[in-house]
């Protein structure tokens, strides 16, 4: 359904089949990101985001990042990150070590306990992540949603200096 204003006569809005893509699109990611939140609090206590952190830690160099490095990685902002690792530092999965290069700079460092956290953790959500998602799709559904995904993400996430990125704010 066409819902633009008379006055706004001039702009390009959705179709109707374009429309239904949007609202399913919006529809589908809501409840999956709701659906591998709740598995994670049920199964390990933390919301998914925190899931994302930890296993970007475990798969970096020495299991550590600069914290300006894994807000960018994570797609969220310096503030959120820095209440997210403070969560994870109360629970022993990541602590904070200064950078000796830079004097204002932290990295965040994978624990023992964190590993041990994303080992327990990870068969479980690799099982919500496939039931929900990739059972559900043929190999060519699966392919195609790669190719879609790879080409929005590279159209909003702009390289020239100055860009409004949330990790860098």
């Amino acid at each position: 359904m066409n819902t633009a204003p008379d006055s706004a006569a001039g702009h390009r809005w959705l179709t109707d089949e374009e429309q239904r893509v949007w609202r399913a699109y919006l529809h589908a990611s809501t409840l999956l990101e709701d659906h591998l939140d709740r598995q994670l609090q049920r199964d390990a206590g933390m919301p998914h985001i925190y899931y994302g952190l930890l296993v970007g830690l475990a798969e970096a160099p020495r299991r550590r990042l600069r914290m300006t490095e894994l807000a960018m990685q994570a797609k969220i902002t310096r503030s959120r990150l820095s209440h997210a690792v403070a969560r994870l530092e109360k629970n022993g999965w990541v602590r904070r070590e200064d950078c000796p290069s830079d004097k204002r700079g932290q990295f965040a460092v994978l624990t023992d306990e964190g590993v041990e956290v994303l080992r327990r953790t990870a068969p479980g959500h690799v099982t919500a992540v496939r039931q929900a998602l990739f059972d559900r799709l043929t190999p060519a559904q699966q392919m195609a949603l790669g190719e879609i995904m790879e080409i929005v993400a590279e159209g909003l996430q702009p390289n020239e200096a100055g860009a409004d990125l949330p990790w860098l704010r």
